[in-house]
């Protein structure tokens, strides 16, 4: 049996047009994904995309003004929570999960608790998608053109500790690695295992979830400097915006996590633990 996908978008994610979560329910029957969280984009971080990026995204350039600076949209908690429960009815047979992946948590507390009381979020990701520079921030590949990618990697890493020390408001820690998406070339994780370690040892010591993300997959030496630094627990997400892409990578990472001692929980989307 696959894991349970504990990343996905949907229509309901301001970034995902293309998304589609009754098909994305449909797809995980057919492939025999056993649980589904769909994590949807809590965002209110105002951030600068570069012209390549706007013009590969209609998303993207549809909340953008004249100089790049993207404003997400607000959240549509009854809209979304209503689909769920649609979807629940519909598909009987899968565990479906409500859920947020929040952007930058740490920096939006009182927007973020608002949405958090609004509702029932059955799984809470965290993430940090950018740095600030100034007046403004910049995600992957902006960072890598101002501080060049090992600087911008360093940064990143670094930011980790302090988003886990000022928000509780999430269980499990997404794509650690998310710069590495925009990498200029082959990436060697141990050029930068001080920094890794400092954010898993963090992410370990506040008692949360590291996610074994599939999007670009996971280095094995981060899920074993994950071990070794206190981890005991483990989600699989394919950050999924479409159908097709659910649970792509997941028997590989379900390997991954099972050659550094993670086993399956007692429900098919409990956390596999150490």
């Amino acid at each position: 049996m696959l894991p349970a996908d504990s990343h996905v978008h949907s229509e309901w994610s301001w970034d995902t047009w293309v998304g589609d979560m009754e098909g994305t329910c449909a797809r995980a029957v057919e492939i025999g994904v056993p649980a589904v969280a769909f994590t949807e984009h809590l965002d209110h971080v105002v951030w600068t995309a570069d012209r390549a990026t706007l013009e590969a995204s209609p998303e993207l350039s549809s909340v953008a003004d004249g100089r790049g600076r993207v404003s997400p949209p607000a959240f549509d908690t009854a809209g979304y929570l209503a689909s769920v429960e649609r979807c629940r009815d519909r598909f009987p047979e899968l565990h479906i999960l409500s859920g947020l992946e929040i952007g930058e948590p740490h920096l939006h507390r009182e927007a973020v608790a608002a949405v958090l009381g609004a509702g029932q979020f059955d799984r809470v990701l965290g993430s940090l998608h950018g740095l600030p520079v100034g007046e403004t921030f910049f995600e992957p590949p902006g960072l890598f053109e101002r501080y060049g990618p090992a600087a911008a990697l360093r940064r990143y890493l670094r930011q980790v500790p302090t988003v886990v020390a000022a928000s509780d408001d999430f269980e499990v820690f997404a794509h650690i690695d998310y710069p590495v998406r925009a990498w200029p070339g082959p990436f060697d994780p141990y050029t930068f295992e001080e920094e890794f370690r400092l954010a898993l040892r963090a992410i370990a010591g506040g008692g949360r979830v590291l996610e074994v993300n599939t999007r670009v997959p996971l280095h094995p030496e981060v899920v074993r400097w994950w071990r070794e630094e206190g981890g005991t627990a483990v989600s699989f997400g394919s950050d999924a915006h479409l159908p097709a892409m659910l649970a792509a990578g997941f028997r590989e990472a379900a390997h991954l996590a099972e050659a550094h001692g993670f086993r399956p929980g007692r429900r098919p989307f409990d956390f596999w633990l150490a």
